[in-house]
C-alpha cells in the first residue's frame, strides 16, 4: 500500500496564476482591449490574438454574445475590429461600422438568431 503524505494544518497550496491569465494578458495587450474584454473573449473560447484574427471581429463578437446571453454592447464589436486593424475603436469610419453591422445581421439571419 502506498504511503500517503500527511496534510499539515495551517498550510495552503502555493498560489499560482490562473490558467487563463496568459491568454487574457495576450489579448488585453491589443489596442482597445483591456482586462474585461480579454476575460470575455477567453470565456468565449478565444484564447489568443491569432485566434481572434482567424475568426474576425464579427465571429468573435457573436461568440461573446452567445456566451453572455446577448448582453454585450456593440462597442465591443468596434473594439475588436479596431484591435485587428491596430486602430482606435472610436476612429472606425461610419462605412466600416455599417459593414460590421450588416455582417453581424447576416450572420444572425443565417444562424436563425
Amino acid at each position: 500500500m502506498a504511503s500517503e503524505r500527511p496534510v499539515s494544518r495551517g498550510t495552503r497550496p502555493r498560489a499560482s496564476a490562473p490558467p487563463d491569465a496568459a491568454a487574457e494578458a495576450s489579448l488585453a495587450a491589443l489596442r482597445n482591449l483591456g482586462p474585461v474584454s480579454a476575460r470575455l473573449l477567453v470565456a468565449a473560447g478565444i484564447r489568443s490574438p491569432a485566434m481572434l484574427r482567424e475568426l474576425g471581429a464579427v465571429a468573435a463578437f457573436r461568440r461573446v454574445l452567445f456566451k453572455r446571453g446577448g448582453s454585450v454592447s456593440t462597442n465591443l464589436l468596434w473594439a475588436l475590429e479596431g484591435a485587428l486593424r491596430d486602430e482606435r475603436w472610436d476612429g472606425l469610419s461610419a462605412e466600416t461600422r455599417a459593414r460590421l453591422r450588416a455582417a453581424l445581421e447576416a450572420e444572425e439571419e443565417r444562424a436563425g438568431d
